[in-house]
C-alpha cells in the first residue's frame, strides 16, 4: 500500500507497515492513525523566510565650515524730493479754476489755481467804502479844529467848545485808521482766493478740481521745491543706519548700472503703528537722470548683515515650502532635515545665516530621493 505513495517521505512509509502489517493492528496504531494527518501538514509546510537586513544608504556629506562671508543689506525703496509742500487755500470756499497739471514746472509766485472769491469781494468794496467815509470826517474834524485854534485866541469861543473839536478830530483819525485796517484785511482775504507757487517747483500731484468745495487748509495740490531727491525705505532695525557713517550705494531696481551715492538724512524717531517700522531717508548726491521721482530703487550696505556660512547649491531641500538640508546625526547616523535661513547665494553655492552651525555633516548629493530619519553610511566623496 505504501508504495503507491512514493511522494510521502520513509519515517511516514515505516508508519504505514507497522500499521497495516498483519497481526500489528493494536491501540499504538489506532493513535498514530489519528496523528497523521498533522505530520502530513507539517510535512507540506515550505522553508521559512528569512529576514531581510536593510543596508544604510550611502550619501555623500561635506562639514559645515566657519562662517567666511559676510551678509549685505539690501533694502527697495523709493525717490521722493526733498522738500515735498502740500499746497491749499487759507480759507473755505467753492474751487474755481485749476491752472496747472501733474508734471507742470511753475515758477516761485506763480497762479496755480482760483477759488471762488465774489464774498471776498464784496468785503473789500464795503471796506473802501468805510475808509472814504471815515476820511471825509476826519477832514471835517481837522477844518473845524482849525477854525477853533484861530477863534480861540480872541475869545470868540469857550475853551470846552475848542475841547470838543480836537477830541471829534482825534476820534475821526482812529476812525480813519481802522477803516485802513479794514481795507487791508479785505484785501488779504481777496488774495487768499488766489493759490500761488511759494518756490520754484515740479507739480506733483493733484487733489481736488474745479467745482469742488474745499475747507480751509485742505491740499489742493502738491509742488515740490527744488532739484534734490531722497530715497526713503522703511526698516525694522535703524540701528544699522545709525551705525553706518559712510555713504550708501543706491541703484535702480530696473537697472542697476543706474546708481549714485547718498548720505543719511534722517530717521523717524517713532516707528509706524501699522507697520511697526522706521522710516530712513537718505539724500542722493547728484542723481543721474534715470532716477525720477517714484522710481524704486535698491539701497545696499555691505558687510553690514549677519556671518554666511557656504554650502554647496546642490545641498538645498524643501520643508513645507521653506529651504532647508540634510544633517546627518553623528551618533545614530540618521538624516535630520533641519531647515535653514537663507542669507544669499551665488551660482554654485547657497550662503547660510541661520539653522546650521560649524561641524555638521550635510548632505551635498540626492536630497530629493532622502526621507527624515532614514538611516545612512557616509559614502565617498566626504569633505
Amino acid at each position: 500500500m505504501t508504495d503507491n505513495i512514493p511522494d510521502l517521505p520513509g519515517y511516514v512509509r515505516q508508519a504505514f507497515y507497522h500499521l497495516f502489517a498483519a497481526n500489528r493492528l493494536s491501540l499504538l496504531g489506532y493513535s498514530l492513525l489519528v496523528l497523521l494527518p498533522l505530520v502530513l501538514l507539517l510535512t507540506a509546510c515550505g522553508e521559512k523566510t528569512e529576514k531581510q537586513v536593510l543596508v544604510p544608504r550611502p550619501v555623500r556629506t561635506i562639514t559645515a565650515p566657519a562662517a567666511s562671508w559676510h551678509g549685505e543689506f539690501m533694502q527697495t525703496g523709493e525717490i521722493h524730493p526733498h522738500d515735498e509742500l502740500p499746497l491749499g487755500f487759507r480759507q473755505d470756499g467753492r474751487l474755481l479754476a485749476r491752472l496747472v497739471d501733474v508734471g507742470d514746472r511753475v515758477k516761485a509766485g506763480q497762479l496755480l489755481a482760483t477759488q471762488e472769491s465774489s464774498v471776498q469781494q464784496n468785503q473789500l468794496n464795503s471796506a473802501r467804502s468805510s475808509l472814504e467815509s471815515s476820511l471825509a470826517a476826519e477832514h471835517l474834524a481837522a477844518l473845524n479844529l482849525q477854525r477853533m485854534k484861530q477863534l480861540m485866541p480872541s475869545g470868540a469861543i469857550a475853551r470846552v467848545q475848542f475841547d470838543t473839536a480836537q477830541s471829534e478830530w482825534l476820534s475821526a483819525v482812529s476812525r480813519r485808521k481802522s477803516s485802513e485796517a479794514e481795507l487791508k484785511t479785505a484785501q488779504e482775504y481777496l488774495d487768499w482766493a488766489q493759490l500761488k507757487a511759494p518756490a520754484a517747483g515740479i507739480i506733483t500731484q493733484i487733489n481736488a478740481q474745479p467745482g469742488q468745495v474745499l475747507s480751509a487748509g485742505q491740499t489742493v495740490l502738491t509742488l515740490t521745491a527744488g532739484d534734490t531727491l531722497d530715497a526713503i525705505i522703511n526698516v525694522a532695525s535703524p540701528q544699522l543706519f545709525e551705525q553706518h557713517h559712510g555713504d550708501f550705494n543706491v541703484s535702480l531696481v530696473s537697472d542697476p548700472s543706474v546708481h549714485a551715492h547718498g548720505i543719511l538724512r534722517d530717521i523717524s524717531p517713532q516707528a509706524d503703528p501699522q507697520t511697526r517700522t522706521w522710516r530712513v531717508r537718505i539724500q542722493l548726491i547728484n542723481p543721474p537722470q534715470g532716477m525720477a521721482l517714484g522710481a524704486s530703487v535698491q539701497i545696499r550696505l555691505p558687510d553690514s548683515g549677519p556671518a554666511l556660512i557656504s554650502l554647496p547649491a546642490s545641498s538645498l531641500a524643501r520643508i513645507n515650502g521653506e529651504p532647508a538640508v540634510f544633517v546627518v546625526d553623528q551618533a545614530t547616523h540618521q538624516l535630520v532635515l533641519r531647515p535653514i535661513k537663507l542669507g544669499g547665494y551665488t551660482a554654485n553655492t547657497i550662503l547660510v545665516s541661520g539653522g546650521i552651525t560649524p561641524g555638521d555633516a550635510v548632505v551635498t548629493a540626492g536630497v530629493s530621493k532622502l526621507r527624515q530619519g532614514e538611516k545612512v553610511a557616509p559614502g565617498e566623496g566626504i569633505q
